[in-house]
């Protein structure tokens, strides 16, 4: 891969925000996929990109390990698998521009559904009514496939997910924690696919290992922002950020 100065200059900040998602408002890397995407071909880009996210995992996962809420986890963990075959077979019939349609057509339905319920919920506590615990399991399998779908195309779970803790109505911390192990597990998960369908190589771990570094500061920016954010806030940005990268991939 032949990158230009400000080309790899841009690769780095994108890896920088990585590790600042990772630690601070999921769902902000998107805006990293789109400058993988821009700077690299769509499809390499993923490859590139998959194994710094796992970096950022694991930096995210020593950071709110002992936060995760392992039920929600292992109840999503199955649904997440089917996503990842679907996703898989996409990938094989779906061309660059199909995918982004798709994915960024996803995010903000996700995130319009969850203001929505929010604003139920809200309605009900107003008026003295019984909580909706709607169907807990349904909502889980529907989001896991969706997230498994949309991580193994487009690296781009993290918005999905996120709507689905948020729904399910976690505070800051677990949802850092929860989510932190959720996509150590899945991204690891997804190595053999990516590199059978040829979207990692030597070239590609190469420009990993360069890029690397730059998980650290980004994370450590995160880690500081996120002891700073009320409740509320994390939940605004969180949101945010899962439409506006649904609306950059709809006019990529």
């Amino acid at each position: 891969m032949e990158l230009s100065l400000w080309g790899y200059a841009a690769l780095a900040a994108a890896t920088a925000l990585v590790g600042f998602s990772k630690t601070a408002v999921s769902g902000a890397n998107t805006v990293s996929l789109a400058v993988f995407a821009a700077v690299l071909p769509a499809r390499a880009s993923t490859g590139v990109l998959l194994p710094l996210l796992i970096a950022g995992d694991l930096v995210a996962v020593a950071s709110y390990r002992r936060h995760a809420h392992w039920p929600t986890l292992l109840r999503l963990f199955p649904a997440v698998a089917a996503g990842v075959v679907v996703g898989t077979g996409f990938l094989v019939w779906a061309g660059d521009a199909v995918v982004r349609v798709s994915i960024g057509a996803i995010l903000i339905l996700m995130a319009c559904v969850t203001m929505w319920r929010r604003r139920a919920a809200a309605r009900r506590e107003g008026a003295d009514q019984e909580p909706d615990t709607g169907t807990g399991r349904a909502r889980a399998r529907s989001y896991g496939v969706l997230g498994g779908f949309t991580t193994m195309v487009a690296n781009a779970g993290g918005p999905v997910m996120s709507m689905y803790l948020l729904s399910a109505g976690f505070g800051k911390w677990r949802f850092l924690g929860t989510s932190a192990w959720f996509f150590l597990v899945v991204n690891v998960s997804k190595l053999p696919f990516s590199a059978g369908l040829g979207l990692i190589d030597g070239h590609s771990l190469l420009l990993d290992l360069s890029l690397a570094v730059f998980i650290v500061p980004g994370a450590y920016v995160g880690r500081r922002c996120a002891a700073r954010l009320d409740q509320r806030l994390f939940e605004r940005l969180v949101i945010a950020a899962t439409l506006l990268g649904g609306v950059e991939l709809l006019l990529r």
